[in-house]
């Protein structure tokens, strides 16, 4: 039997990022943009949790800050489980013929 992580335990990379990283470096929106080579509203939209992280913009946070990119993908992983998690009871699956 798999053990199951509790979903509180399954941050958003995007939320542990704005609190861990940007704001103890007292960054701005934009500025992490510039940094990052991307738009403010992708930005805004990873750290507000309204976008999920992708491996290039994992790969521009281990360059920016020295975060290991395979971390945060691992934490984006495990939030996605987490909440699929939350609805598993509704999704239906048709058992293989015996």
């Amino acid at each position: 039997m798999a053990l199951k992580m509790h979903a509180s335990l399954a941050v958003h990379p995007g939320d542990w990022l704005k609190t861990e990283m940007v704001e103890a470096h007292g960054l701005k929106i934009g500025d992490l943009a510039d940094h990052l080579g991307v738009t403010r509203q992708t930005v805004s939209r990873l750290l507000n949790q309204r976008q999920d992280l992708t491996a290039d913009m994992a790969i521009r946070f281990e360059k920016l800050f020295g975060i290991d990119a395979d971390t945060l993908m691992r934490m984006q992983i495990r939030h996605d489980l987490a909440v699929a998690r939350g609805h598993a009871d509704e999704l239906s699956v048709k058992p293989l013929a015996a």
